[in-house]
């Protein structure tokens, strides 16, 4: 069974050289614990523009892997291109399955967004604008972000429980939003693992995990970029997403990139960055909106 783990691929085309150190210009931290559960530290690397001045919006980068691996790593140099574009960005680690089962990963990127806003002063975040982008299950998380309310759960353990966690934008690369329909073959495995059991055996937990079971007036704007050739996300899950956020009137749009698979690369990769940039200016930078 063919497991490519394309989100990676693409993380390493949006920084083809893994840099050891960030720009001169760029104030960089690395293994930040933004929370704990059990014995197990969760940390987070954070780039700002060096000599920040004021509170600047802020940019949460989750990557994918099937949430059973990846590193954050492998997004330091996004969050450097952040840092140079006027954002704090803070690149997360999460929990892994299947080791530990849904929801944890979301207890966790939902953690580390309390993290950011509880220490605001201190990296220069202004609480009130804060994205996420992610990557396959990455963006399957930010999205959760950017759709779960306070009272839909999911805190975990992690502490930080008195900030909020909501995101204001989110950008999802490939990213499913839909775990009540029946999953591709090359999927399902990873479902099992993620869930604890098969679709049918999780019905709860994959209403839990969906996305668009939250999606509801007032979300964060959402910009999602998806392949109509996608073995692993059918293009239905970015449809499916569009209609509910036109029935909710959640701002944003979904793009099809004709022909692409689980990520892509070339000028279109170039393209979906530059707009990536362009929708959290619009929605994060004061004065834009």
């Amino acid at each position: 069974m063919r497991r490519v783990w394309l989100a990676t691929a693409l993380a390493l085309l949006l920084c083809p050289v893994r840099a050891a150190d960030p720009p001169a210009d760029v104030e960089f931290h690395r293994d930040v614990e933004y929370g704990r559960v059990g014995d197990e530290s969760l940390k987070l690397n954070i780039a700002l523009p060096k000599g920040a001045v004021g509170a600047l919006p802020a940019i949460v980068v989750i990557h994918g892997g099937g949430w059973r691996q990846g590193d954050r790593a492998f997004h330091d140099d996004l969050t450097w291109r952040f840092a140079k574009l006027g954002y704090v960005s803070a690149t997360i680690g999460y929990r892994f399955c299947p080791k530990h089962l849904f929801p944890a990963q979301i207890e966790d990127a939902k953690c580390a967004v309390r993290f950011l806003r509880a220490n605001a002063e201190a990296y220069h975040i202004d609480p009130n604008r804060i994205g996420a982008v992610g990557f396959s299950a990455g963006a399957h998380l930010a999205m959760l972000l950017g759709t779960m309310d306070p009272a839909d759960g999911c805190d975990g353990s992690g502490g930080l429980l008195g900030q909020g966690s909501k995101v204001r934008a989110v950008v999802s690369f490939f990213g499913p939003t839909d775990f009540e329909t029946p999953a591709p073959e090359p999927t399902a495995p990873l479902f099992r693992d993620l869930f604890g059991g098969s679709q049918e055996e999780k019905k709860d937990l994959c209403h839990k995990a969906s996305p668009l079971t939250y999606v509801s007036k007032g979300d964060a704007a959402m910009l999602l970029f998806q392949g109509t050739n996608d073995p692993l996300v059918p293009p239905a899950h970015a449809t499916r997403m569009a209609d509910a956020m036109q029935a909710a009137g959640v701002r944003g749009r979904v793009e099809l990139i004709v022909g692409a698979s689980h990520g892509w690369g070339g000028t279109e990769l170039v393209r979906t960055v530059d707009a990536m940039n362009a929708f959290f200016e619009q929605e994060l930078k004061p004065g834009k909106r």
